[in-house]
């Protein structure tokens, strides 16, 4: 039994990160999956500045709330995604014994807090666009 053809509907609530390059139905779902990666990688990137901003994060609590919004993001994903936020220098990490186990807990750096701040006003700018005020016009009515 093949999967049925993805449709706009569908493309966001079925999301799952971890099926990206997944290739099915004559190698459609492998274009799309790839092109929600990459749309849904910014997403899932704030959401952890976020978290982190708020409180020091770990991966599985983030799996969780990430699960919590709708996106199935597995350890595979999620950790180097981490780690490259680290590298960039937008979060910081260290061990630490929590519940009798060494955790890796994540911490925002200044530098972090800025990018979230201004990636803040981006949300904003796009969020207005979205469901208030629809997008601006590209071209004036003369044409010109």
């Amino acid at each position: 039994m093949t999967d049925p053809k993805p449709s706009a509907g569908n493309f966001i609530s079925n999301f799952d990160i971890n099926q990206a390059g997944l290739v099915r139905d004559g190698g459609i779902v492998k274009f799309q999956m790839n092109h929600k990666r990459e749309l849904f990688d910014g997403l899932i990137r704030l959401h952890v500045l976020l978290h982190a901003a708020h409180e020091p994060i770990f991966g599985l609590a983030m799996m969780h709330e990430l699960a919590h919004h709708g996106y199935r993001v597995g350890p595979g994903t999620l950790y180097p995604l981490m780690h490259g936020l680290e590298r960039a220098g937008l979060l910081k990490s260290s061990l630490q014994r929590a519940e009798g186990r060494r955790r890796r807990l994540y911490r925002i750096t200044p530098a972090g807090k800025r990018a979230l701040e201004k990636a803040r006003v981006k949300v904003d700018e796009l969020h207005r666009e979205l469901h208030e005020e629809g997008p601006r016009r590209l071209v004036s009515e003369s044409g010109a």
